[in-house]
C-alpha cells in the first residue's frame, strides 16, 4: 500500500492516474482562488446552491443522452446538463433575492433542496433504465476518480485551466468589488458585470469538479482552502494564491489516496484533507492562529504586569502581586528579596517618563490622544512621531526646570 500511495504521489501510478491527480490539482487551485473572492464577497454559500442545483441537469443530460445515443456518460453532454441546470438555480437565487423580500440564505435553502430533491428523483429513473450505462451515475454524489476515463479527466484539467486563466485575468475587478463596490464603479468596473463573472466561475468550478469532488462535497472545495488561506495573511493576492495552493494540494492528495482502492470516494478525501490543512492553520498561524493568539496574550499580561510593577518602584509602592514580582524578578528589575536593582531603578525612571509624556500629550492634544496606538506597553517613540515626542520632551524639562 505504502509503495503505490508513493508512486501515485510522484505520478508513476500509471498515466490515467497521473492524467486525474493533476487535474484535480488544477481544480483545487481554480476552486481555491474563485472561493477566496467569493469569501470576501461574504457569498460562499452560493456555491452550495449551484452546486446541488447541477444534479437535475446531469440526470436530465444522461436520460436524453442515454434514449438518443445508448449511451448516458458522454463527459462534455453530462457538464452541459449540470452547467444548464446550475445556471438556472443560480437564476432563481437571484431573482428570489431580488424580487421578494426573502434573504438570500433563505433563497439558496430552496432552491438547494428543491433542485437536489429533483435530481435524486430523476437518479431513480436513470437507475430503472434498461440501457444507458448508468453504473457509476452515482459517483457523481461523492465524486469518483477510479473509473474515470482518459477523455473525461483531460476534459476536467483542460477545463480547470481555462477557468484558472479567466480568474487571473479578472483578478484585478474581482479584488475592486469585494471590498468596496462605489469605488470600483469610479474606476470603471462594471459591478454587476463583475458578479455575474464571478457567479460564472464559481459554476465552472463546480460543474468541472463533480466528477473529481462530488456536487455533494464541491463547495468544500470552494470554502475550506480560502478559510485556511485567511489565517496566514492580511492581503488579497497573497490569500488569493494561498488559497489555491491549499486547494490544488488537497485535491491532489485526495486523488492520489482515492486511486489506491475502487471504493473510496475522493471528494470525501479530498475534504479531509482541506479540513486537515485547516485545523493546522487554526493552531499554527503566526497571524492568526490560536498558538500565537495566546502566546500574545501571555506576552500582553507580562507588559501589563511589567509596567505596573516598574511604576510601584519608583513610587516607592510595596508589591503584593506574586506574577508581577516574577516578572520584575525574571527581567532582572527586583532582587530576590525584593529590592529593586540598578537596572530596575532605571526602567522605573523611563516607565515614569513615558508617563508623563503620555499625560502632557494628552492634555495639549486630547482629540489626537484618543486615536493613537499607545497605551503605555511600548515605547511612547513607536507610538508618536519623533517631533511631537522632543516637543513633549522639551516641555517636561522647562517644567521640571
Amino acid at each position: 500500500m505504502l509503495d503505490a500511495f508513493v508512486a501515485a504521489l510522484f505520478l508513476q501510478a500509471g498515466y490515467n492516474t497521473a492524467l486525474v491527480t493533476a487535474g484535480a490539482a488544477v481544480l483545487g487551485a481554480s476552486a481555491g482562488a474563485i472561493g477566496a473572492f467569493m469569501l470576501l464577497r461574504k457569498r460562499s454559500l452560493v456555491s452550495d446552491a449551484i452546486s446541488h442545483a447541477t444534479l437535475p441537469g446531469l440526470a436530465l443530460a444522461f436520460i436524453v443522452m442515454a434514449l438518443a445515443t445508448g449511451d448516458g456518460r458522454f463527459m462534455p453532454g453530462l457538464l452541459a446538463g449540470a452547467a444548464l441546470s446550475a445556471g438556472l438555480g443560480l437564476v432563481a437565487v437571484e431573482w428570489i433575492t431580488r424580487r421578494t423580500r426573502l434573504t438570500e440564505d433563505v433563497a439558496i435553502g430552496a432552491v438547494l433542496s428543491v433542485f437536489f430533491g429533483l435530481g435524486i428523483v430523476l437518479l431513480t429513473v436513470i437507475q430503472a433504465m434498461d440501457t444507458g450505462r448508468q453504473a457509476g451515475i452515482s459517483g457523481f454524489l461523492l465524486g469518483s476518480t477510479a473509473g474515470m476515463l482518459r477523455s473525461e479527466a483531460e476534459v476536467i484539467a483542460v477545463a480547470a485551466t481555462l477557468t484558472g486563466l479567466a480568474i487571473f485575468v479578472l483578478r484585478r475587478p474581482l479584488t475592486l468589488v469585494c471590498f468596496d463596490q462605489e469605488y470600483a464603479a469610479t474606476q470603471g468596473v462594471n459591478v454587476r458585470a463583475t458578479d455575474l463573472a464571478t457567479m460564472a466561475l464559481v459554476l465552472a468550478v463546480t460543474v468541472i469538479g463533480l466528477k473529481v469532488a462530488g456536487l455533494v462535497l464541491i463547495v468544500a472545495l470552494t470554502i475550506l482552502p480560502p478559510v485556511a488561506a485567511r489565517f496566514w495573511t492580511n492581503r488579497v493576492e497573497r490569500m488569493v494564491l494561498i488559497a489555491a495552493a491549499i486547494g490544488a494540494v488537497a485535491a491532489y492528495l485526495g486523488a492520489v489516496v482515492s486511486s489506491l482502492g475502487p471504493g473510496l470516494p475522493t471528494g470525501a478525501l479530498i475534504v479531509l484533507v482541506s479540513f486537515a490543512i485547516f485545523l493546522f492553520s487554526l493552531v499554527f498561524s503566526p497571524l492568526r492562529g490560536l498558538l500565537a493568539g495566546q502566546m500574545t496574550t501571555l506576552a500582553l499580561r507580562k507588559r501589563v504586569h511589567e509596567r505596573q510593577g516598574l511604576l510601584a518602584l519608583a513610587r516607592d509602592e510595596p508589591i503584593y502581586d506574586p506574577l508581577t514580582l516574577k516578572v520584575l524578578r525574571r527581567a532582572g528589575y527586583i532582587r530576590a528579596d525584593g529590592a529593586a536593582t540598578l537596572e530596575g531603578r532605571s526602567a522605573a525612571l523611563a516607565a515614569t517618563r513615558e508617563e508623563a509624556l503620555w499625560g502632557l500629550y494628552r492634555k495639549l492634544f486630547p482629540d489626537q490622544a484618543l486615536n493613537a496606538d499607545y497605551h503605555g506597553l511600548t515605547p511612547i517613540n513607536e507610538a508618536l512621531p519623533p517631533d511631537v515626542v522632543r516637543d513633549l520632551e522639551q516641555r517636561c524639562n522647562l517644567r521640571a526646570a
